[in-house]
């Protein structure tokens, strides 16, 4: 996956997506779960957009993420929203070294570029070692529903006249994943379009097996909900929640 050519485009493309939803997501955990604490880690931060509005929020807030032009232009919101954040280039797989936080997030789906049951295990293990003993750790990811009705076989387009894309969605080489083709097409002069492809490939995992996993990580599962709401997931749900605090 090359997110490099993709971040220049991504806010533009991405300018629908609900940050404000997983905003108050992480308020209300908070204030459930009675956290004192500010310290926030953001894992498969991107453009750092949502990481941004969490640090204008009063969040004392570290953003890592794998790509390094992602990661430049997340920097480059900060110092022009005057805030001072932290960012790391780091597989969320292999994190460490950052200190001890009261919050940890992994929104907008980022845990599902993982491949490897082992990658989303250690994760776990990972974001385990990092939290704060009272502290509180959420994520989303797709449904299985999501990837395997949503997204393999779908073809979905989006053209704005300044940017357009085609997305091809496959089946994946793995159970309950998928494979995206992207083809983007960006506006440089008045006739002139440049093109360029991406490829992304992610995948899920049944609610009981992530559930699994994080406990045999230590953790305690507090919270299982769907699609921004206060509800149990059910067969149509599309964006798993999950928060879970340390036992």
């Amino acid at each position: 996956m090359a997110y490099d050519q993709f971040a220049y485009v991504y806010d533009r493309l991405m300018s629908d997506v609900p940050y404000d939803e997983w905003m108050s997501f992480l308020i209300r955990q908070k204030e459930v779960f009675k956290v004192d604490g500010m310290k926030l880690l953001d894992v498969g931060c991107g453009t750092g957009e949502w990481t941004v509005k969490a640090s204008v929020a009063g969040f004392e807030t570290v953003g890592i993420d794998l790509s390094e032009s992602m990661l430049s232009m997340a920097q480059q919101k900060a110092m022009e929203a005057g805030q001072s954040i932290r960012f790391f280039q780091m597989d969320m797989s292999e994190a460490e070294d950052l200190g001890q936080f009261d919050l940890i997030t992994i929104f907008c789906d980022s845990l599902n570029y993982l491949e490897t049951e082992e990658t989303v295990q250690e994760t776990f293990k990972r974001m385990y070692d990092l939290l704060a003993s009272d502290g509180i750790f959420m994520f989303d990811v797709h449904s299985v529903y999501k990837v395997k009705e949503l997204f393999a076989g779908q073809t979905y387009s989006y053209d704005d006249g300044e940017a357009a894309y085609i997305w091809n969605s496959f089946e994946g080489e793995y159970e309950n994943s998928a494979e995206h083709e992207l083809t983007f097409f960006i506006r440089e002069e008045e006739n002139l379009y440049s093109r360029f492809d991406e490829f992304h490939k992610q995948r899920t995992f049944p609610v009981e097996q992530y559930k699994k996993w994080l406990v045999e990580a230590g953790f305690t599962v507090e919270n299982i909900t769907a699609d921004f709401n206060e509800t149990d997931p059910h067969e149509l749900s599309e964006r798993i929640f999950f928060t879970c605090t340390k036992r």
